[in-house]
């Protein structure tokens, strides 16, 4: 028999001699967008801050004000672990998102664990994109429902799938899609993702991780993509969201209709059986996302992604086709993308360098996030930084 110490370590090499061994980097604070890292000043081109809310004094301020209530939440919100600052934000979310209720999870992987498993189970199917998260994928294997994939965004696939899931049986359907694509920054086609849902009695569940904030229509402006696409909670009845991104602060949501949200506090288990938001947490979302409607972060967002996309443009650069704070580079090779991220660094800019199996084989890219905080000589700066790492690694993207 293999001891333990022999499997880690061969896993471990074999990670190593493929590229894809991952390791941590050491951050002084919260990069705003200058960090510490390991000790070098860098300008980070790879937080999901999309709004620079993280670094926010108001913020800030607002958590240690709620630290005062104290460290923890003690027990589960269900047993004495709920406050009034959760009840707060639960109802903040609900006004922000357009929908009577929300209810708060500890994780964006615990909600998408949490809301699938409450949902559907044995004899159910969920339907899913095959680029999405890895929390909505095992959430739906850990379900017990079979699971049905469609290639990415392809609505036409889609309706196949849909079909044969009702051909299926009288069980129940869930789609569970990303909103915005976290490797690819791309947005799904919900509109008419909806409209097939409600050819084929579906349920419709989107997680807005990446969108909450950074997208929205003229009444929810910060709402996400479900009501970009003009979809309210009858078209969109399953809205999940963190906390931890746009908002910079932690922790997820789910939001809905009042039924559906006492329905997952009865039968979700990740809400049920786990300690209650630490109000600190609780405090500094409900101010971060106070500012989001006060202030025009996302109008400043969306010009620093048009000024990015327009000067990559310029210099040549191949983008994906993303309109979002998310703009992936692919060059494909694993050595490639780690050879470009390490002289970016050496030039002063930290960029994501993404490989399998966190994105498809084939597909390692450096994956460039935007915030409302840099100024346009930052970017200016990482494009030229891109274009003379390209060149002295003399990849071709």
């Amino acid at each position: 028999m293999t001891s333990l110490s022999d499997f880690l370590q061969a896993r471990l090499s074999e990670r190593r001699a493929q590229q894809l061994y991952r390791s941590h980097k050491t951050l002084a604070a919260a990069p705003g967008p200058v960090a510490l890292v390991d000790g070098c000043e860098l300008i980070t081109f790879s937080s999901n801050d999309y709004l620079g809310l993280a670094t926010r004094p108001e913020v800030i301020a607002a958590q240690q004000r709620g630290a005062a209530l104290g460290a923890g939440a003690t027990a589960s919100h269900l047993v004495n672990g709920h406050f009034e600052i959760h009840q707060q934000l639960q109802h903040k979310i609900a006004e922000v998102t357009g929908r009577e209720a929300a209810l708060l999870f500890g994780s964006g992987y615990m909600a998408n664990v949490g809301i699938i498993n409450a949902l559907v189970g044995r004899g159910d199917v969920v339907v899913q994109d095959k680029l999405n998260h890895a929390s909505l994928i095992d959430g739906g294997l850990i379900s017990g429902a079979q699971l049905l994939r469609f290639a990415h965004s392809d609505v036409a696939a889609l309706e196949r799938q849909l079909r044969r899931a009702r051909a299926a049986g009288d069980g129940k359907i869930l789609l569970a899609v990303d909103g915005v694509y976290s490797m690819d920054g791309d947005i799904a086609p919900l509109a008419e993702m909806a409209a097939l849902c409600g050819k084929y009695d579906a349920w419709l569940m989107v997680d807005e991780a990446h969108g909450f904030g950074v997208t929205g229509s003229k009444c929810c402006p910060c709402a996400g993509s479900a009501a970009a696409a003009g979809l309210d909670q009858d078209s969109a009845p399953i809205v999940m969201g963190t906390l931890g991104k746009a908002a910079g602060n932690g922790g997820a949501f789910v939001a809905g209709s009042q039924a559906l949200i006492d329905y997952l506090t009865q039968f979700a288990r990740t809400y049920i059986y786990t300690t209650g938001m630490p109000p600190a947490v609780a405090a500094g979302c409900l101010r971060a996302l106070e500012l989001m409607q006060q202030e025009p972060l996302r109008q400043t967002l969306d010009q620093r992604i048009d000024y990015f996309r327009r000067r990559a443009a310029v210099l040549q650069l191949p983008l994906q086709q993303s309109t979002s704070a998310i703009q992936p580079l692919v060059l494909g090779c694993e050595q490639s993308v780690l050879a470009v991220a390490e002289q970016l660094r050496n030039s002063g800019y930290l960029v994501g360098a993404i490989r399998p199996p966190t994105v498809p084989a084939g597909t390692a890219r450096l994956r460039i996030t935007l915030s409302a905080a840099h100024s346009e000589a930052q970017i200016e700066g990482l494009l030229r930084a891109l274009v003379s790492a390209l060149r002295s690694v003399e990849v071709t993207a």
